[in-house]
């Protein structure tokens, strides 16, 4: 099983420095340690670690340097300042000597405020070059853009990062979920499972979420779904451990043994290890 959403974290903060008020997790948490006993204790082989934007914003030091002191069964996708010139280059040199094989694509807060500008398309025309794939990070107002980027290259191999948000709240025929289905009419676009906990209004077994998860499943079928823990746990989902947030995937949703060889396995194996 493939673990395709981790976050991490080191105590050494003159090594890797955070940014001003990071968002920590709890006290002996999110550390590689932590990671090994969780990955271990759940049975999953392999992960896939995302840049820690919260804490170190575009700084991926942490990531490259964890990635590929674990490279025999871990990869990295890196965070990169899309308005910034020398993103271009870092990812290129992240690609080929830190075994970062994504790139985190996020709406910029700053001069576009939006997802789809000149900075965004260079770095998707890298991403092309160098066969990253694009997580892309954002929420339900810039999914047109992201459908524009989408049809503007179709050869990039994408993730949407946490299905946009959807939420139990606004129930499965929510704007959000009707955009998503919609866009699975692009066939190199693949979803992260990695919003049921987050979403819900409930306790485990998040209950409230199992139509929005089994309607987006649908949508895309599992061959172009996978499963992330969003370690740590204790952080980023808090009703949830990462053993119970597997068990949503493993037991709770019904999912057929196919499905579930697909989503915690199979589809992540051919997108981020192949």
């Amino acid at each position: 099983m493939i673990d395709t959403h981790a976050h991490i974290y080191h105590a050494d903060e003159s090594t890797y420095p955070m940014i001003d008020s990071p968002s920590r997790p709890p006290e002996g948490t999110g550390t590689i340690e932590h990671l090994k006993r969780n990955v271990a204790e759940a049975g999953i082989d392999r992960v896939v670690l995302v840049q820690t934007g919260s804490a170190y914003r575009w700084d991926n030091r942490l990531l490259g340097d964890t990635a590929k002191a674990n490279g025999d069964w871990m990869v990295g996708v890196c965070t990169l300042d899309p308005l910034a010139r020398e993103s271009l280059a870092e990812l290129e040199r992240l690609r080929t000597d830190f075994n970062v094989r994504g790139l985190r694509v996020e709406t910029t807060k700053s001069a576009y405020a939006q997802y789809y500008h000149p900075g965004s398309v260079a770095l998707w025309e890298a991403a092309q070059r160098l066969d990253v794939v694009i997580c892309a990070h954002l929420q339900t107002p810039y999914l047109q853009q992201f459908s524009d980027l989408l049809a503007r290259f179709p050869d990039v191999k994408v993730v949407l990062d946490h299905a946009a948000y959807p939420k139990a709240s606004e129930g499965p025929q929510s704007e959000t979920v009707q955009a998503v289905v919609d866009l699975a009419r692009f066939p190199q676009l693949h979803l992260k499972l990695t919003f049921a906990v987050t979403g819900s209004d409930e306790g485990y077994p998040f209950t409230d979420m199992h139509e929005i998860v089994r309607k987006l499943l649908r949508a895309y079928g599992p061959a172009r779904c996978m499963w992330g823990s969003d370690f740590p746990c204790e952080h980023w989902l808090k009703k949830a451990s990462y053993s119970q947030h597997l068990d949503l995937y493993r037991k709770d949703l019904g999912l057929s043994s196919e499905e579930q060889a697909a989503v915690l396995s199979d589809t992540a194996e051919g997108l981020w290890f192949k």
